[in-house]
Formats: C-alpha cells, sequence, structure tokens
C-alpha cells in the first residue's frame, strides 16, 4: 500500500532524510518512530505529496506520488502535527467543506460526513463552533477530516502531541480502530504512543532508518547478546573460570549466588553452552534469564549510536 525506496530529501547542503526505504501493507498500521528532528514530518510531507523528494520513488496506493499526485490526494488522509481546522467553523460545516475539498459526490457527503462524525466521537459537538472546543476535540476534528473521504492511506503526524492523559488514551484508542479499515502510518516520538497503537515499526535517526520490524522481535533482536543472569547454588572460582574460556563472554561479574555474563552479540547459541559447563562444573544451576530491555532501552541504543541495523523479516526481504 505504501513502497518507499531510496526516498532522499536535501536542503541545500543539510540532507534531511537518507536512502529510505520501507513497505507497509494493506491494513497495517505502523509507527515511524525517532527523536525530534529525525526526519519523519520530512517523510510524511513527501508521501502526502505536500513536498518533493530530492531522490527515490513512492508509492501510495498504487500511484506514484510524482508522477500521479492527484490520485495519491484522493487516496491518503493527511493529518499534520498541526490540525488544519479553522476554529471560527461549525464541526459539521468544516468537514462538509473538506469532503468537498475530496471530491466527495453530492449524494454522498452528508452520509460521508455523518460516518467521519461518529467514528471519531464528534456526534454531541458536530454543530459547536471548533474554536470553543478542547484542544482534544479539535485533534478529533483534524482526524475526521482526514476520513471524510474515506481513504485507503492515512498518515498522521504526531497525532497526540500536547494533549493530555485522558485525551491522549482516547486519540489512541481511535487510530486503533481504524486497523484493517485504513492503512495507516503514524509517526512519534513518543514511545508509548507506538507500544500502544502500532502493530510495526520504523526506526528513523539522523535521516536514516536504523531499524525496523514488530516490537516484539526487535526488542528480542537488541536482548540478544547483552546481558545473562545465571543464580547458582556453588558459585566457584573454578566454574566461573570454566564459563569465562567459553568464547563469546566478554565479562562475568558475581553478585553473591548470582553471575552477571555480559555477551558477544555475534554469539546467538552461546546460553546452552553457559548452562552445559555450569552443569559440568556442578555449579547447582537454579535460575538462568536474559536481562530483558523496555522499548525505551531499544529506542536509546538505536537512536545514540551510528549504525544501521538490519531488522527486516525475510519475507520483507523478498517483497
Amino acid at each position: 500500500m505504501i513502497e518507499v525506496s531510496g526516498l532522499t530529501k536535501l536542503y541545500g547542503p543539510r540532507t534531511a532524510i537518507q536512502d529510505l526505504n520501507f513497505t507497509i501493507k494493506e491494513g497495517e498500521i505502523v509507527g515511524f518512530l525517532g527523536p525530534n528532528g529525525a526526519g519523519k514530518s520530512t517523510t510524511m510531507k513527501i508521501l502526502t505529496g505536500f513536498m518533493p523528494a530530492s531522490f527515490g520513488t513512492a508509492k501510495v496506493a498504487g500511484f506514484d506520488v510524482f508522477d500521479s499526485p492527484i490520485d495519491v490526494k484522493k487516496n491518503v488522509g493527511y493529518l499534520p502535527e498541526t490540525p488544519p481546522v479553522y476554529l471560527e467553523m461549525v464541526v459539521a460545516d468544516y468537514l462538509d467543506y473538506a469532503a468537498r475539498l475530496h471530491d466527495v459526490p453530492k449524494a454522498k457527503r452528508k452520509a460521508a460526513v455523518q460516518s467521519a462524525v461518529e467514528r471519531t466521537g464528534l456526534s454531541h459537538v458536530s454543530k459547536r463552533i471548533i474554536g470553543n472546543l478542547s484542544k482534544g476535540y479539535r485533534q478529533r476534528v483534524g482526524l475526521a477530516q482526514a476520513l471524510v473521504h474515506d481513504p485507503k492511506v492515512l498518515i498522521l503526524d504526531e497525532p497526540t502531541v500536547g494533549l493530555d492523559p485522558v485525551q491522549i488514551i482516547e486519540i489512541r484508542e481511535l487510530i486503533k480502530g481504524l486497523a484493517g479499515q485504513h492503512t495507516v502510518i503514524l509517526s512519534s516520538h513518543i514511545l508509548p504512543e507506538v507500544t500502544a497503537t502500532c502493530q510495526r515499526i520504523i526506526v528513523i535517526n539522523k535521516g536514516k532508518i536504523v531499524a525496523q520490524d514488530t516490537i516484539e522481535r526487535l526488542t528480542s533482536r537488541m536482548n540478544q547478546g547483552l546481558v545473562y543472569h545465571m543464580e547458582v547454588k556453588n558459585p566457584s572460582a573454578s566454574g566461573i573460570s570454566a564459563l569465562k574460556s567459553i568464547s563469546g563472554v566478554k565479562a562475568i561479574t558475581p553478585e553473591g549466588p548470582k553471575l552477571m555474563i555480559e555477551i558477544d552479540p555475534n554469539q546467538a547459541e552461546i546460553r546452552d553452552r553457559l548452562v552445559e559447563a555450569a552443569v559440568q562444573e556442578k555449579m547447582g544451576v537454579l535460575e538462568f534469564s536474559a536481562e530483558k530491555l523496555s522499548l525505551e532501552d531499544v529506542f536509546l541504543q538505536l537512536t545514540t549510536v551510528d549504525q544501521t541495523v538490519d531488522q527486516t523479516t525475510p519475507q520483507e526481504k523478498n517483497v
């Protein structure tokens, strides 16, 4: 539904985004995650035809953003970081206006507005002036205008920025409810945002994609080769020495009966060897576990090192 290849945007000598490559399938909700200034909004603007890229290609709903911009706009609902609402207009009138802009046929316009109002929980405020609504409801109006023409693709740029905790939860639930009905790409620098709403994430840092995968697989892969904890009955010096001699063990820190074992990330099967060695040394293994990273830890690892991590699945590589 969204295909991006080699996408690059230059602002004079500065590179905003560089050689972005990703695919989003029909019905997916994908988080575009990165720190402020990483290139998220630039990518969103290119995908919606708001600005051209310097190099590369992008297709949305089967149409090339550069060759068929009108067709792309017909199939895209866009909610920029600042909702494009007219504060002096009544909600229903504004959505009718948005439907006209999206060329919704007159015979279908009333039903389209009503559907957008109901889907975004605006029924009880549809006759109110937008400027008199809370920021959370203005955000709902912005989402409704993106939905009013029933687009195949929704592009949401920081949809909950500036909202209070209750409003954030409400908007998240709205977005989650769109899964399967629309393909959604949601940009954010807020980690709980993507955890709560997205099925897959693309992490961008300094204009480059540094990882893309499901949250579970990404966290699992980043956990590989970090730290393991082993609790034993007999933390003998000879046993610890045997563990240290295993290729791939970087360091062992005894903490009473518990051993903190730092592992080389390239040693995928080292866990079995560690347990086998401890058993052979009669250390009496009571517990063995990996130190789990939170999404925050993963995010910090990916965005504080200048290294691109290929987190695509084998299926994605064949797309």
